[in-house]
């Protein structure tokens, strides 16, 4: 799950991105309107938080441009501004939630998985292949019925296996996709992460569901 963070306010901006990074999101950010709306406009993300005052665009005319040109993303206001006035309008111009700030962590995270779970926009609520399955609203992942305990970075790459099953993911996707990095071939960054993941969700069942595509890359299947 892709989300972007419109926020001039640095530390606010990087703590968000922080805490989102690990609940397993891959986070993109931007610190004026206008940039923000390009950035909408042009990536498919699952979410957009959204501050009002910004440099250049305010959040006001973003989401009004948003909708406008047929964007149904879901939008999350996250503002100082407090009024009932605030709040209605954000909400009548075709957000999906309004929080202000100061806020807690945790009910900005429990907002967001509301909205994720709602609507035509919202993510399946499921992803699955043979008896693997991963709720990505819940955060849970199964093997055979089993738990899987499995880190935030491990939680995203097996999402993203799920939602492309038998397509051959290259490293570079792979890195792009989870760590928002152009991938450097000096590094084993991927390689390891999906060894790691492969112990977890192959090595203590008799079906093996990641496989190594040599030169290539990897891709999740049932052979």
């Amino acid at each position: 799950m892709r989300i972007l963070i419109v926020e001039d306010e640095k530390k606010a901006a990087a703590y968000l991105q922080k805490g989102l990074t690990e609940q397993g999101f891959v986070v993109d950010i931007s610190a004026d309107g206008a940039e923000g709306l390009q950035l909408a406009r042009m990536v498919e993300y699952g979410l957009i938080i959204l501050d009002v005052m910004m440099p250049f665009q305010d959040g006001w005319s973003v989401l009004q441009e948003l909708r406008r040109s047929g964007k149904a993303t879901p939008v999350l206001f996250l503002t100082a501004r407090d009024s009932v006035e605030d709040r209605v309008k954000g909400l009548e111009l075709g957000s999906d939630d309004y929080l202000v700030k100061p806020f807690a962590f945790v009910e900005l995270l429990a907002r967001i998985r509301s909205i994720l779970r709602r609507g035509p926009a919202r993510q399946p609520e499921k992803f699955g292949l043979a008896d693997l399955t991963l709720d990505p609203v819940r955060h849970k992942a199964f093997r055979h019925g089993q738990r899987l305990e499995l880190s935030p970075k491990e939680f995203a790459l097996l999402l993203l296996f799920l939602q492309r099953p038998h397509e051959v993911l290259s490293r570079t996707l792979i890195a792009e996709q989870v760590w928002d990095i152009h991938f450097d071939s000096d590094t084993n960054i991927v390689d390891v992460a999906v060894r790691r993941l492969r112990q977890k969700i192959d090595d203590p069942f008799p079906n093996k569901l990641l496989h190594t595509v040599r030169g290539v890359g990897y891709v999740l299947e049932e052979r």
